[in-house]
């Protein structure tokens, strides 16, 4: 892939946005996060992911490219005159990419931990919100800007992340809110310095990965569909999420592990 990478080691991917010199988000670069977290979703080599930006960007994600998005909607299906026509699909449905992208995040089958440094902006907000936890450099700011030049989007997403009225309030006025108001509101884990960010991220994905993983992917595809269901209805879900859990022998070596005081062996069984 071009603009993302995807690094794997003991359990843990880091998957890095890197395109210069914001990282603003093209037709190429939803399609590559989508390809990434997908594929993440269909291999055991990861038990959780973290989200960042290359070390050297400017900042965390510079929203969607406003060159790049008049192209996706030409309705010949075209990027350019004479050019090949593409995916149906997105002819007829231009946000279909960005979608695919944020629901790879958000669907993917093992946690995502954003870790944030820098400016995330629009598009990027939602790829903040996308994702399961979240860690931010003291540097960091968030700002839906759609309102400034013209469009609007995002919204739904910093609900998700701040709640309803610092949302609406962004959306409103397009301006940026520093990490550690986000963090004030319980949105964000922990905010540091950005030379200990990715420390922070990793002590929060390493516990995870060590968990039986079968279990983690469970609990994390329970925790989504529970989200917008009531308490009785959820908590009644979540108890069919356990049933399946504990169909497995990962889940007995769980239990085992912690009477007997060892470490757990899992085996994907």
């Amino acid at each position: 892939m071009k603009n993302v990478k995807v690094e794997i080691d003991e359990g843990i991917a880091v998957v890095t946005l890197d395109r210069p010199p914001v990282n603003a988000l093209d037709h190429e670069t939803f399609a590559e996060i989508a390809e990434a977290f997908d594929s993440l979703s269909a291999t055991r080599e990861a038990s959780v992911a973290v989200f960042r930006s290359a070390p050297d960007a400017r900042v965390f994600c510079g929203g969607v490219d406003l060159q790049d998005a008049p192209k996706r909607y030409r309705p010949d299906g075209r990027f350019e005159d004479g050019g090949p026509k593409l995916d149906p699909r997105y002819q007829v449905d231009p946000g279909r990419v960005v979608r695919d992208c944020f629901w790879s995040i958000y669907d993917c089958g093992i946690p995502v931990i954003a870790a944030v440094h820098g400016k995330a902006i629009g598009a990027g907000v939602a790829l903040v919100a996308s994702c399961d936890l979240v860690v931010a450099s003291d540097e960091a700011s968030f700002a839906l800007t759609e309102i400034n030049v013209g469009v609007l989007g995002g919204v739904r997403h910093a609900q998700r992340l701040v709640g309803p009225y610092l949302a609406k309030r962004m959306f409103l006025t397009g301006e940026f809110v520093a990490s550690g108001e986000l963090y004030r509101r319980g949105a964000i884990e922990m905010v540091v310095p950005a030379g200990e960010l990715m420390d922070a991220a990793l002590a929060i994905a390493r516990p995870i990965a060590a968990k039986s993983p079968i279990a983690v992917r469970l609990a994390k595809e329970s925790a989504n569909r529970v989200e917008g269901l009531s308490l009785k209805d959820g908590y009644r879900l979540e108890q069919d999420y356990t049933g399946r859990v504990k169909r497995h022998a990962d889940s007995d070596e769980a239990r085992l592990a912690f009477l007997e005081k060892r470490a757990a062996e899992f085996r994907w069984e």
